[in-house]
């Protein structure tokens, strides 16, 4: 069942995602060849903590970090660790959500370390690109169906494949909610109608190779299944009567 916000209830979740998008950005500037997943982990734990805001993802199904940290390969829900080191020519994907006066907030970005190839440069464009394609579908009147097309076939057009095993939620005063928002179509996906009300966590991930993935022995971290490089966007948006709102700009 799709949970529609009040118009009060959209403005504290903007207030949860102008958090989120806040820390996101400084973790981004913080990323540097020699510095480990874990000090961005810690990193980012001081700045939620000094948000006075909570880390969405710690003791979530037994997640034991504050943010995914995903490198590379690696699709999302990388764990932090301190034997996990980024080099030049990495790519990273920060993944993390806040909880703000009871409301949930979720981003993710993807950034090249240094100097990347630029095959890995296209697709990080691109992922990002095609997040803001959905975005601009993501209207009153429109169905998921518009979503996952307009991601789907801009990621397709440069000969890169969406990850069909995960995808994006609602969100609200829980981390996922209904509707799910996947990222390629299916004719089902036309059934689901948006509305004013609705605020949903649009995430496309999209990988230079097949878009297989598998799950690695920790049992959180998704991989490529191809070992292809994979790239991550997300942002927190929110359906109004004729506007669309990015809570985590």
């Amino acid at each position: 069942m799709l949970k529609l916000k009040s118009k009060d209830e959209i403005n504290t979740m903007k207030e949860a995602g102008a958090v989120a998008a806040a820390i996101r950005d400084k973790l981004i500037d913080f990323i540097k060849p020699g510095i480990t997943t874990l000090e961005l982990d810690k990193k980012a734990e001081k700045l939620i903590s000094s948000a006075n805001a909570r880390a969405a993802f710690k003791g979530y199904q037994g997640y034991p970090a504050n943010i995914n940290v995903s490198l590379n390969e690696e699709v999302v829900h990388g764990i932090p660790s301190s034997h996990r080191v980024i080099s030049e020519g990495d790519i990273v994907s920060i993944d993390l959500g806040v909880i703000y006066k009871g409301y949930y907030s979720d981003t993710a970005a993807t950034v090249g370390v240094g100097v990347v190839s630029p095959r890995a440069e296209l697709l990080i464009d691109v992922t990002r690109d095609a997040l803001y394609k959905g975005i601009e579908v993501t209207t009153e009147g429109n169905t998921l169906f518009d979503i996952a097309f307009a991601i789907e076939s801009y990621a397709k057009f440069y000969g890169f494949s969406v990850i069909t095993q995960l995808v994006g939620h609602g969100i609200g005063k829980s981390l996922h909610e209904d509707p799910q928002v996947p990222n390629y179509v299916s004719e089902y996906l036309k059934k689901i109608t948006l509305k004013a009300g609705l605020v949903l966590a649009i995430e496309p991930m999209i990988a230079m190779g097949s878009g297989d993935v598998v799950t690695a022995s920790d049992n959180w971290t998704v991989i490529t299944r191809d070992r292809s490089l994979s790239a991550h966007f997300e942002h927190t948006v929110a359906i109004l009567p004729g506007e669309t709102m990015i809570l985590t700009l």
